[in-house]
């Protein structure tokens, strides 16, 4: 078993959500965090509020420079990763093609730039911070976790083609990254999972349209949203048991398409 005391925790889209909760978690179990966002008054914030135990740095996930910054922050301010937490991401839901009414002809299809923007942040932004973390853990003789952030959305949901295609490659990823670290004999050290919510009770979707999210909350069966500090306790529990590796672990309250069966 890991402990979380001391361990250094790397967090993007840290200043808000999941991401904060876990660095909330990861602060109250005596570790230390490095917390990256896009946006500085953002991890002000964050600092005021956690304190000594963190250190912030604004990084653009989908810059390759910025992201060898980011893992190069926590190696000189604390000697080590330990868990590696890509969850900078973003939504741009949109159909794919989308069509009048009264004609049946398409009247509107999604941009390349909203497809390429999620692909950018989700996907391409996880794989830069993913391969730099890393790339300093095994230099530097680390152990540890590199959890990533799926979805219920890679299951397939119509309006998120961008997004869900994002989120299903996040499912791939720790089976791809488990097994090229088998490979090398590094799978005993540094470890890769997914953690794939359901409806997560942010403050934007609490705050969305009440019976749209009246809506939601008929097909989750525990009825209720997910709470962010429920995931972050999740990732906590999977980052100490050292049996866990190389697989998506769901937290949605029961939900699946068909929840009623």
């Amino acid at each position: 078993m890991l402990e979380v005391k001391d361990s250094v925790a790397v967090i993007t889209g840290g200043s808000g959500g999941i991401g904060m909760a876990l660095a909330r978690y990861w602060v109250k179990k005596q570790g230390k965090v490095v917390l990256a966002d896009v946006v500085p008054e953002a991890l002000e914030k964050a600092k005021e509020e956690l304190g000594g135990s963190i250190v912030t740095i604004p990084c653009d996930v989908t810059n390759e420079e910025d992201c060898g910054r980011l893992a190069d922050k926590a190696i000189n301010a604390f000697g080590q990763i330990n868990l590696v937490a890509p969850f900078a991401g973003i939504i741009m839901d949109g159909l794919m093609l989308s069509t009048d009414r009264e004609t049946g002809k398409v009247k509107k299809k999604m941009s390349l730039k909203q497809f390429q923007n999620v692909v950018d942040i989700n996907l391409t932004g996880v794989f830069l911070t993913v391969r730099e973390c890393t790339e300093r853990m095994v230099n530097n003789n680390c152990k540890g976790l590199v959890c990533l952030i799926s979805s219920t959305g890679a299951l397939g949901t119509a309006g998120q083609i961008n997004y869900s295609s994002t989120k299903a490659a996040m499912s791939v990823m720790p089976k791809v990254i488990t097994a090229e670290f088998f490979r090398r004999g590094l799978s005993g050290k540094i470890r890769c999972v997914a953690v794939a919510p359901g409806y997560v009770g942010t403050p934007m979707v609490k705050n969305m349209d009440q019976k749209a999210l009246e809506n939601i909350l008929h097909e989750v069966p525990i009825g209720r949203l997910i709470e962010p500090e429920e995931v972050a306790d999740l990732v906590g529990a999977i980052y100490q048991n050292e049996a866990l590796a190389g697989d998506t672990y769901f937290i949605h309250g029961g939900l699946r398409l068909g929840s009623r069966g």
